[in-house]
């Protein structure tokens, strides 16, 4: 039997959660999901330029998780860049951590 999966630590959840290629119909795009946590891994390490290390305590993972979560995030948004797909983040195994704008949003997801 596989090991339960820890639920990823993630401050917020996006704000925007779509992306698209200008001029192009939705319906005519195929659409690459990117996991919240995948895209907390983007935010931590390319965005705020933390470490893997620093990155994957913040996400109460270990480091090797992260550096997955990582690789697999930049391949998905690298296919969206070059071959023109829309990237939808959403799903994903996490806890939200923070508040925004004074209201406690922390909420538990699976």
């Amino acid at each position: 039997m596989p090991r339960r999966r820890c639920r990823r630590w993630v401050r917020y959840e996006p704000e925007v959660s779509y992306f698209k290629p200008a001029g192009i119909p939705k319906a005519q795009l195929e659409t690459i999901p990117l996991l919240v946590e995948e895209y907390e891994a983007v935010r931590l390490a390319d965005f705020k330029g933390k470490s893997q290390s620093a990155a994957a305590k913040e996400m109460g993972v270990s480091q090797p998780t992260f550096h997955r979560m990582l690789v697999s995030a930049r391949k998905k948004v690298s296919d969206a860049l070059i071959n023109g797909k829309a990237i939808k983040i959403e799903g994903g195994h996490y806890v939200v951590t923070a508040k925004r704008g004074g209201v406690d949003d922390t909420k538990d997801t699976e």
